[in-house]
């Protein structure tokens, strides 16, 4: 369990200024979970593997593959300003 003083102490260190009111309520809140985490120390585990998710993840994102697109002149048009067949775009460096 975890008391007033090792609360002052973690907001001194963190340098919060916490008041006597928010001290005891860090008090119990933290309290609470150190609690809860002994709760699930006490879980059985054998023979579960580790995993960083509780459900499998898939990739659902297309493959990266290049695409060839016949009608430059449609998108050129949509640019705000271009030189012959691409875009202009401003100057970001000095010479």
């Amino acid at each position: 369990m975890i008391d007033r003083e090792q609360v002052k102490k973690v907001a001194f260190l963190a340098r919060l200024e916490i008041s006597e009111q928010e001290q005891e309520m860090f008090t119990r809140q933290l309290g609470a979970i150190l609690d809860y985490i002994a709760e699930l120390q006490q879980v059985d585990t054998e023979g579960v593997p580790p995993t960083t998710r509780a459900i499998e993840v898939h990739n659902v994102v297309r493959p990266d593959a290049l695409v060839v697109f016949e009608d430059r002149e449609g998108i050129l048009e949509n640019a705000p300003e271009r030189a012959e067949d691409f875009f202009k775009v401003p100057r970001i460096m000095e010479d």
